[in-house]
């Protein structure tokens, strides 16, 4: 009998491997790029640990190296206002006690959250979230440490691409849900909207405006379910594919 509830199966633990692989060349990165933007050396560290947010703390440490620390605060609360819809999808998961909803909204980024909405099974879902941002969190900080001491060799993640390594994975997590129509037309409508304002909003508010795709879900749909009419005759004949016997194709 399968332990749903307790023993993490081989699919997932791969699954946390692969990211948590990206995760260290993407921290390598961050810690190279602070490095060389002349930070001192406690500072990736202090980020990492503290906030723990990859895309705010590349953002951060470019503004803060420009001599704008204020700026810095401002866009990374811009840009990581998406945990709050995020955390109100994962809330059950965490739990009810403090401690736990102290240390489960810090561990909550883009992949956990993701990780952890496609598991169904309430069990499932707490272990998934759990192992994934616990594996993320570690997997990160290990990688600013590579990057500190390799000092900038890393060089900008763009350049190697490896910027994208977190949305490949993204999609790659969403794509099983994408087969129900009205989950692909919300998805697509948000991918629009964020792709479209990204020239005109600063960063992270395109982001936020891809929620309005939800929007779609209240659109009236055309069309339903075929009733049968009344034919020349006066008579209304019974729809032929739910005749008994009659299988549709």
């Amino acid at each position: 009998m399968r332990t749903t509830g307790r023993t993490p199966d081989r699919a997932l633990l791969r699954d946390a491997a692969a990211i948590a692989a990206a995760m260290v060349a993407v921290g390598a990165s961050f810690g190279a790029i602070a490095i060389a933007y002349g930070l001192p050396t406690w500072v990736p560290f202090v980020m990492s640990t503290v906030v723990f947010a990859g895309g705010a703390q590349f953002l951060a440490v470019g503004l803060i190296a420009a001599g704008n620390p204020l700026a810095a605060v401002v866009a990374g609360l811009l840009l990581n206002a998406r945990h709050l819809p995020f955390g109100l999808a994962v809330a059950p998961t965490i739990g009810t006690r403090w401690r736990d909803r102290l240390l489960g909204s810090h561990l909550m980024t883009d992949e956990t959250v993701a990780f952890t909405l496609r598991e169904e099974h309430p069990a499932r879902r707490r272990r998934t979230y759990w192992l994934i941002g616990t594996t993320l969190f570690v997997s990160w900080n290990t990688g600013t440490l590579l990057g500190v001491l390799l000092g900038g060799a890393t060089g900008d993640p763009a350049a190697l691409g490896l910027d994208a390594a977190f949305p490949a994975g993204l999609i790659a997590l969403i794509l099983p849900s994408l087969r129900d129509g009205t989950t692909r037309a919300v998805a697509l409508t948000g991918a629009a909207l964020a792709v479209l304002l990204t020239p005109v909003l600063p960063a992270g508010l395109p982001v936020l405006a891809a929620l309005l795709g939800l929007f779609v879900l209240f659109v009236p749909r055309r069309g339903g379910p075929h009733r049968p009419g009344p034919t020349p005759d006066g008579q209304t004949h019974p729809d032929p594919e739910r005749s008994e016997g009659v299988v549709p194709c």
